[in-house]
């Protein structure tokens, strides 16, 4: 586990009230390219979330930068950052702490885990048990854990990035569908292109680049995209669009299970933080439609004949993209 880290510069002060969002946006994306080369929309979309008030489940092959993209994203934020590599052996209390009874004082306190924290990497959480993986369920969904029967509230901050990877089995626990649900957004950050791989051996010579990056907005910058994101308008419209896409997973062929509402909400957010990205107060089809498939995908069930025949949730959400009317 890697415990909250302390900011590698003075704290910085909030831009909320001199910063237009999507500065904001462009700073911490900025900084973030320093270390991620040619991983723009991979970035875009994990700042996303972040704006969404969702979490990200990133699932690639081993050294596609999954971990480094979520350090450097919580060394741009001053906020707090704890890493917890999950492992078969990890048990619950290792994620959200434990109570101890203190011989001198005569009385129990509770020492917290490290999900007390603004910035959290669940690094290769597949890796433990699901009692284990459990553990996350209400902190993802209500921002508290519940612990010797007493609610205990998270920080206002409070985001999630796990990742996992796709090719190994052995001893693995694949996560189950109420906790896939849980993720805002799942994608995968893809081989970059030559150049951009030359860029990297570059970068690496003589040190990491994580090495050289620090925070660059405050915690209070990133509420206040937050809030900017609930202020830009979608009409109904394009409401019905995203429940029409959703709902159509649930009756396409070769779907065992599809998406739930909580796909149609985190679509809607994750929508509004794009358009606050780029400088609109409402949100256009285009939004909803760059990121339906890495909302919903993750969230569908295929029946057996499907999946072995090849048919991927991913293609499916395509094809229903593709026949779907789009909003004038």
């Amino acid at each position: 586990m890697e415990p909250a880290r302390s900011p590698a510069k003075a704290p910085i002060a909030p831009s909320a009230a001199s910063a237009a969002p999507g500065e904001i946006y462009r700073r911490v994306a900025a900084n973030i390219q320093r270390v991620m080369r040619g991983q723009d929309a991979a970035i875009r979309k994990l700042l996303a979330a972040l704006t969404a008030g969702g979490h990200v489940l990133l699932e690639d092959y081993p050294g596609t930068g999954k971990t480094t993209l979520a350090k450097a994203l919580a060394r741009s934020v001053d906020a707090g950052f704890s890493r917890i590599q999950f492992t078969p052996d990890l048990l619950p209390s290792d994620i959200l702490g434990v109570t101890v009874f203190d011989q001198k004082e005569g009385r129990f306190h509770f020492h917290q885990g490290p999900i007390f924290t603004n910035i959290l990497l669940a690094d290769e959480i597949n890796r433990a048990s699901p009692r284990t993986q459990s553990a996350l369920l209400e902190a993802m969904a209500e921002s508290q854990v519940s612990i010797d029967g007493k609610i205990r509230p998270l920080e206002r901050l409070f985001f999630v990035i796990a990742t996992q990877n796709p090719v190994e089995s052995r001893g693995t626990y694949p996560l189950p569908e109420a906790q896939m649900d849980r993720f805002s957004l799942q994608f995968s950050l893809g081989y970059v292109a030559p150049e951009e791989e030359m860029a990297i051996l570059s970068d690496q010579t003589s040190r990491h680049p994580l090495d050289g990056i620090g925070p660059c907005v405050a915690a209070a910058d990133v509420w206040a995209l937050q809030t900017h994101a609930t202020q830009v308008r979608i009409s109904p419209e394009l409401k019905r669009y995203i429940v029409d896409i959703v709902r159509a997973t649930r009756t396409a062929r070769g779907v065992a299970l599809g998406a739930s509402p909580r796909a149609s909400l985190a679509m809607m957010k994750t929508a509004q933080a794009l358009a606050l990205f780029d400088g609109a107060d409402f949100v256009i089809p285009e939004q909803i439609q760059e990121i339906a498939v890495d909302v919903i995908a993750h969230r569908m069930v295929m029946d057996p004949q499907a999946h072995f025949s090849g048919q991927t949730a991913e293609a499916v959400v395509t094809e229903i993209l593709r026949s779907l009317p789009v909003p004038a």
